[in-house]
């Protein structure tokens, strides 16, 4: 496997899954092969196909590939079936990973409750594969009007009043939701924003909120923010906090969606165009993904959960595995690498820990450099492996770790890599620094349509 391209490397340890994939593809292409086939089914029927050619024997190397392929893609696309065709032994593997008490055991309960419908590999021949069957719907866009814009981050929390397109008001709050199991603090927490963003306004006509998770009908389905609240809170105060909370202002629209599908709006929004891939870059990594026909396919889109590394040694708290997004593009990223260069840090947070890092930045302290060159290489990979199920046009980033001079070695890093090693035109880029923390609540204020 070829290594990384660029010169300045702290952590040693980073396998790209870009060119682990990369490498296989051409070792399978010049040996006997066979084609695997992945069908992933989520809600209504809808779909994704993956198809990968593969060693026609049972080489080690076909399933190591193809489970790394099967955890990204039901945390990308999302689904609770799994259709398995072309290789019986990979579909064992998999049954055996996916089962209560293997490997991937996790992984398979957090799709049955969100789809809430039993999760299950199905092993099957090429003609069992279900026919494809795709989704696109709009969002967001819409200004007009007074409107409270909310973005519920791990680490902070952001609220903006906007006013016909323009913004009155914006404010960035350190808070701790992942750490609390009593709902009643995220509920205060939540209203005391749009109390602040609504006091700016003559009225509050409609209330969009951009929040990691996972949402159905304004619902909280899944989300990291409440992982302490214990399971009968959550049903009983969690699932409809936002629907509860909003509903304290009034009957008014309300619109509440995955954070990543706000940052790829966001971007669509100030490129002008299709294509777009967003990711933001702050207590986790959250990505969205507007379509050619500028609408979103209904996909997960949690990247946070995707392998960008095949190394497991970073293994992921929540999720219990290794190599994941969660990782690396995002402040945990920034953290990891600072300690490696031998860093101590003496704050007590992440969020502290990355303002300490940028503080060093601006105080022209040389090595940090090396940590966002490296950052840039962990994204630049990244990039290159998302494009294996993605049509990127665009690339926009925000999120705290982009702020700051840091943000802009990090994007150069990442452009040199996605250009040079891979030979993809790709526009990655940054909106000013202001936008790259607050741009999602203020989009997020777009996204319900007045009554």
């Amino acid at each position: 496997m070829r290594k990384n391209v660029m010169e300045r490397v702290i952590d040693k340890q980073f396998m790209p899954m870009a060119l682990v994939l990369k490498s296989f593809k051409e070792d399978v292409r010049n040996a006997p092969h066979k084609t695997l086939t992945v069908c992933v089914e989520r809600e209504e029927g809808y779909n994704y196909i993956y198809k990968l050619d593969i060693f026609k024997d049972n080489d080690v190397r076909n399933y190591e590939v193809a489970e790394r392929i099967v955890k990204t893609l039901i945390w990308l696309v999302g689904g609770f079936r799994v259709y398995v065709a072309g290789d019986a032994y990979i579909a064992g593997r998999l049954k055996d990973d996916y089962r209560k008490g293997g490997a991937r055991e996790f992984d398979a309960d957090f799709m049955a409750k969100v789809y809430e419908a039993p999760f299950e590999i199905i092993e099957c021949g090429t003609s069992g594969i279900p026919a494809l069957k795709e989704s696109s719907f709009n969002i967001g866009g819409h200004f007009e009007g007074c409107r409270i814009g909310f973005d519920a981050g791990g680490s902070d929390r952001k609220v903006s009043a906007v006013k016909d397109g323009e913004v009155l008001y914006s404010e960035e709050v350190l808070w701790l939701p992942k750490v609390n199991e009593d709902p009643q603090y995220h509920y205060d927490e939540i209203y005391s924003a749009f109390k602040t963003a609504a006091d700016k306004l003559p009225r509050v006509d409609a209330i969009g909120v951009s929040s990691a998770g996972i949402y159905v009908n304004n619902k909280i389905m899944a989300a990291s923010l409440f992982v302490k609240v214990p399971d009968d809170k959550f049903e009983s105060q969690v699932k409809n906090m936002y629907i509860d909370i909003a509903s304290r202002f009034g009957d008014v629209p309300l619109a509440v969606a995955n954070d990543g599908d706000v940052t790829a709006l966001a971007g669509a929004m100030e490129l002008n165009d299709t294509k777009v891939l967003g990711i933001a870059m702050g207590t986790s990594e959250a990505a969205g993904y507007i379509n050619a026909g500028g609408g979103i396919n209904g996909w997960l889109n949690e990247l946070g959960f995707v392998p960008i590394c095949f190394n497991r040694e970073c293994v992921d708290d929540w999720s219990g595995d290794g190599g994941v997004g969660s990782r690396y593009l995002c402040q945990e990223g920034v953290i990891h690498l600072a300690e490696l260069t031998g860093h101590k840090f003496t704050e007590d947070t992440p969020a502290k820990k990355l303002k300490a890092v940028q503080k060093m930045m601006e105080d022209g302290d040389e090595r940090v450099k090396d940590i966002y060159r490296n950052m840039g290489e962990y994204l630049g990979y990244a990039i290159a492996y998302y494009t294996e199920f993605y049509d990127i046009k665009h690339i926009l980033l925000l999120g705290r770790v982009t702020s700051g001079e840091g943000g802009n070695i990090l994007m150069d890093t990442a452009k040199k890599i996605v250009r040079e090693e891979f030979g993809l035109n790709i526009n990655i880029t940054m909106p000013d620094e202001s936008n790259r923390r607050l741009g999602q609540s203020i989009v997020a204020a777009s996204l319900p349509q007045l009554k």
